[in-house]
């Protein structure tokens, strides 16, 4: 007890030791990302710790006993479940125990088809919208409680019933094949001090030492379409888009690049879009949580981070919640960092949970997640939450496909000199993720493409960057 009170004493005191991201994703040691950092020689400046194991909740106790209880009034509980390690690949399945010899195969079958994604054209034409439950109970005969960790790896946060193969074969292939890039037991990593905020951070400094300029807290009030009409003489101050900023300010800019909510104003209006809510619970937690931080493999030092998923049906939920059963509530992904990412101080951990489910209890389910987890440990004394905060995150979801872009071209002379190309490009804003997805990337390079079509020297050259003075131009050994 008193241990408890010097720890959150301490955190009160010095609220400066933390620094926590409001939106963690982890990065698969495969992603897109990687090359790109390299490439454009900011990796130098980021330090970036291994994600380590899986783990995957089950419940135990009556939960039936659990909702009536709720129903007479009785503080709800959950029943303390326990934690089990999703196997990482075929030899994790080989030394698992618990599987059985038939299941073994089966799990060896359909492991080997979703590392082979030149396989998926003969499975996807039948079964790519279907549910992925079914096609693994279908086609491989693969029991309902070995198939929550493979819907785990997919990191979906809809019902199992909503997950397509679609959805879910190319989303487990690229945790398979993660597996061991960058040292053997893990196939993930997260950047030091702050999660992806440190590489835009990097990023922008590396643009400043570039030439590029920041202007801090002043949104796009609107966007100023350039009067010059087409098949006029060629100005080129006439051909500037004018952005007005908050406060007053404004700039002139060939190319205005940006999601559909940044450049959103009066006069420049936004296509049809929806609004996904992402409910987050982030929490500081007393307790290192030891157990769940074993090292990947022999001799490797113990991960920064690991995923602890709680699949859909393994929470017990009150009646007076609304659900009709708890199968309706989607699963449910808690990261989890040490305190050798920076985030907090030794002896302590941080969890982040989010969901999109849309529903006036959601902190209250993200908040029995939190603590079934920590129950489930069993640690003594019972680790406590020193500081938490709930906070919601609204993306647009456009109606145009992810990691495309809609251009609108300004106009340009018709005088048949070579003139440069000017225009709007709206980046995608796209759904939230426990893992940063490819197409953010894919993304940016169209837009890249589109600016420097006419630009000889950086066609082509995505993210290739010369070394610059004062930023590491000089490889200190660092590795990514």
């Amino acid at each position: 007890m008193e241990e408890q009170k010097r720890r959150l004493a301490w955190t009160r005191r010095k609220p400066g030791a933390y620094s926590i991201s409001l939106a963690p994703e982890i990065i698969y040691t495969r992603s897109n990302l990687i090359p790109a950092l390299v490439s454009s020689k900011v990796y130098r400046q980021l330090e970036f710790l291994a994600v380590g194991s899986w783990w995957i909740y089950s419940k135990e106790g009556n939960a039936q006993d659990e909702a009536n209880d709720a129903e007479t009034g009785a503080v709800h509980k959950e029943p303390r479940g326990t934690l089990r390690k999703i196997p990482g690949g075929r030899e994790d399945v080989f030394q698992d125990k618990s599987i059985d010899l038939r299941s073994t195969r089966s799990l060896m079958k359909f492991l080997k088809l979703a590392a082979d994604p030149e396989a998926y054209p003969t499975v996807l034409p039948e079964w790519g919208d279907k549910p992925f439950s079914n096609y693994l109970g279908s086609e491989f005969k693969i029991d309902p409680k070995l198939q929550a960790p493979l819907l785990a790896l997919t990191l979906s946060s809809d019902l199992p019933s909503n997950t397509s193969v679609a959805y879910a074969l190319p989303r487990i292939h690229r945790h398979l094949t993660s597996i061991g890039i960058f040292g053997p037991g893990f196939g993930a990593v997260l950047p030091k001090w702050g999660g992806l905020a440190e590489i835009a951070q990097v990023a922008c400094r590396a643009g400043a030492v570039g030439g590029g300029v920041y202007v801090l807290k002043k949104g796009i009030e609107a966007i100023d379409a350039p009067a010059q009409a087409s098949g006029a003489p060629a100005d080129l101050v006439s051909l500037l888009s004018t952005v007005r900023l908050q406060g007053g300010d404004f700039v002139k800019a060939r190319w205005v690049v940006g999601t559909h909510t940044t450049l959103q104003n009066g006069n420049d209006p936004l296509p049809q879009t929806n609004t996904i809510k992402a409910n987050h619970f982030t929490a500081i937690v007393s307790s290192p949580l030891t157990a769940l931080f074993p090292p990947p493999s022999e001799g490797s030092p113990p991960p920064a981070g690991v995923v602890v998923v709680l699949p859909s049906g393994s929470l017990s939920l009150p009646p007076s919640l609304g659900y009709q059963a708890v199968s309706e509530v989607p699963a449910i992904y808690l990261m989890i960092h040490s305190s050798d990412t920076g985030e907090c101080p030794e002896g302590q951990c941080i969890i982040c949970t989010s969901t999109t489910l849309s529903h006036p209890s959601t902190t209250f389910l993200l908040q029995s997640a939190v603590h079934a987890v920590i129950d489930s440990l069993n640690e003594s004394p019972k680790p406590k939450i020193l500081w938490s905060v709930t906070y919601t995150q609204h993306h647009t979801a456009s109606p145009l496909s992810p990691s495309s872009t809609e251009v609108n071209d300004l106009p340009t002379s018709s005088s048949g000199e070579s003139t440069p190309k000017y225009g709007t490009i709206r980046l995608q804003d796209l759904a939230p993720s426990p893992a940063l997805e490819d197409e953010v990337l894919k993304d940016v390079r169209a837009a890249w493409e589109r600016i420097t079509a006419d630009d000889g020297d950086a066609r082509g050259r995505f993210l290739q960057f010369e070394d610059r003075e004062g930023l590491g131009g000089v490889d200190d050994g660092d590795d990514v």
